[in-house]
């Protein structure tokens, strides 16, 4: 009987070193994946703090910043009053919105350097995804009926739903 307390006492021992374990490998991915949000502004006043942080900086890529190579590029993100040096090396190609004007976030960490090095790269370009001026978003103009389902339909297929 006693070498059966021996043999739940070890089990039981296991599995708290396991739960242990697996406990701060949790941790400790939450914590390597967590990034902060900052404003170029908010970065330049977090002083040491900056360094060894993941950070997400967002901006406007500065106009004829934006220098090549493969997939490692350099550009220079604008808010308000604020620039900010970027260094993407990623494995990915930046996306094809990534142009002069865009927006464009960068995920990655601040350098000693003052240089910002993504890992990651989001661009978006609001200008190709808003309506023309003067044109609602649904595309139907003030006072204008909607269109019914025959007024869409080609000719060929009028023509087949009337015979």
């Amino acid at each position: 009987m006693a070498s059966q307390g021996k043999t739940y006492l070890k089990f039981g021992a296991a599995t708290v070193v396991i739960l242990l374990m697996l406990g701060y490998l949790a941790y400790t991915g939450v914590q390597d994946s967590k990034s902060y949000y900052v404003t170029i502004k908010e970065l330049r006043t977090l002083g040491d703090q900056a360094y060894g942080r993941r950070l997400r900086v967002a901006g406007n890529v500065q106009s004829g910043s934006i220098k090549r190579a493969g997939t490692h590029v350099q550009f220079v993100l604008v808010e308000q009053d604020q620039t900010l040096s970027v260094d993407y090396n990623g494995t990915e190609a930046p996306p094809d919105t990534f142009k002069d004007e865009s927006q464009a976030l960068a995920d990655g960490s601040f350098g000693r350097d003052g240089v910002f090095h993504a890992k990651q790269l989001q661009a978006k370009c609001a200008s190709k995804y808003a309506p023309q001026q003067g044109i609602p978003a649904n595309g139907i103009q003030p006072g204008q009926p909607s269109k019914s389902i025959t007024q869409v339909q080609p000719p060929a297929a009028r023509a087949a739903v009337a015979n």
